[in-house]
């Protein structure tokens, strides 16, 4: 496929004025909680939209929510199954808290959200893996992305994941219902986020308080908060999953994997899917998960192929997030490639090996981009897209959140719009 060219359903559009883009950044941070546009002195939030064919869409709305469907029906079989559990490489507290469900009662689940991440190749769409653990990108792909749509005439949002999110907690609790938005306090990115949600959900009627797990206590498997006199309705947990054995054994942190009455979203079982070890445990499934394995790359133990010799293998840690420790040779820097095989020969359990694919790069004026498009899924249902976009073939915290909207192909030949752009294979693999 050297020298291919071929045109793209995802185009990127004009960029917007400055005076425009400062309006909706500033908005996007005052009225919407985005308080973090920047990463090492450059801003994230792109100034221009990247642009979606409809049909391109309603085919990654199908395939996301196949993905979404074969996930649940798999993790639902997995959690009985010790001797796949342990293959993950998710650490002993986790291993053993998701050994137990199978004893005891799955924590009560509800509201489900995924976000599989679709990079377009020359063989078509491909994913990097599943957020199915604390997917995050709602200030980005909701308001961000609708401040973004009103600038550009033809175009549409491809929903807005948040309003959705609390849809569907609606569909399991009452109105009125008071709701916990659990994450890492401490954390400015994740207080961010927990704020734009409680506004969602005030929205829709719902009462949120943002607490911490360890402002957490259980009475006969009911969350409760201190202060509080009635249980919570619901828990709706941003604090990943494998954080949780750090917290001190009296805020029974196991109650988010099983033994919760209180409905949470997502409960902590969620890890399964979410680790990047996943497909080492498929061919001993009984489910069937055709649409994995026509979309993920092909991934092994790092035991299995020789990763060391051959540059067509890309290392990821079983729980990497945001583009973190991912080894490319050739991309990554030397000292931290360095670092990462040291710990993938000593400890291949937490690491597999996956083949590189060959994105298309976009071009945007003199540079050359790689898109990354994250489709949510919430109870089966594709609602909206979170959007990042790089000049390096690596998607990772250096990458720019972009707005992408839906427009019909016709709007690629109006300037004020999106233009067409020619795209080229490049050997690589975006996360």
């Amino acid at each position: 496929m050297a020298g291919a060219t071929l045109i793209s359903p995802l185009t990127i559009g004009q960029p917007l004025p400055q005076a425009q883009f400062r309006d909706i950044r500033l908005s996007t941070i005052f009225d919407y909680h985005k308080w973090d546009p920047e990463y090492e002195d450059v801003s994230t939030l792109a100034c221009f939209p990247l642009i979606l064919e409809s049909a391109a869409w309603d085919e990654l709305r199908v395939q996301a929510e196949r993905l979404w469907r074969e996930a649940i029906a798999a993790e639902r079989e997995a959690i009985g199954r010790p001797e796949l559990l342990k293959k993950l490489g998710l650490g002993s507290p986790v291993t053993k808290a998701l050994n137990h469900i199978a004893q005891q009662e799955p924590s009560r689940s509800m509201a489900r959200m995924m976000r599989f991440d679709f990079h377009l190749t020359i063989e078509g769409w491909r994913i990097s893996e599943a957020n199915a653990d604390v997917p995050g990108g709602f200030i980005e792909s909701c308001e961000f992305t609708r401040l973004v749509s009103t600038r550009y005439p033809g175009t549409v949002v491809p929903g807005d994941a948040a309003a959705a999110y609390a849809d569907a907690i609606l569909r399991e609790l009452e109105p009125r219902s008071q709701i916990a938005l659990v994450h890492a306090t401490a954390f400015t990115d994740d207080r961010q986020v927990m704020l734009f949600l409680a506004d969602k959900f005030s929205s829709r009627g719902l009462n949120s308080i943002l607490v911490s797990p360890a402002d957490l206590f259980w009475i006969d498997g009911r969350a409760k908060v201190a202060g509080c006199d009635k249980p919570l309705d619901g828990l709706v947990r941003f604090f990943p999953a494998e954080w949780l054995p750090n917290i001190p054994r009296r805020h029974r942190w196991e109650r988010f994997f099983y033994g919760s009455r209180t409905p949470i979203s997502n409960p902590a079982y969620a890890l399964i899917v979410q680790s990047k070890r996943f497909p080492l445990i498929w061919d001993r499934l009984r489910t069937p998960i055709p649409t994995w394995r026509h979309l993920l790359p092909e991934t092994h133990d790092p035991r299995r192929v020789a990763w060391q010799t051959n540059e067509e293998w890309v290392l990821k840690p079983a729980l990497g997030r945001v583009g973190e420790l991912i080894g490319i040779r050739g991309v990554t820097a030397e000292k931290e490639w360095r670092q990462i095989t040291h710990d993938a020969r000593r400890h291949p359990q937490r690491w597999v090996a996956q083949q590189r694919f060959s994105p298309l790069a976009m071009s945007a004026g003199d540079e050359t981009m790689y898109a990354c498009i994250g489709v949510f899924v919430i109870d089966g249902k594709a609602c909206g897209i979170y959007g990042r976009i790089a000049n390096a073939i690596l998607i990772d915290a250096r990458a720019h959140d972009v707005a992408v909207v839906i427009g019909q192909t016709a709007n690629r030949e109006n300037n004020d719009v999106g233009s067409p752009h020619r795209i080229s294979a490049s050997k690589g693999l975006t996360i």
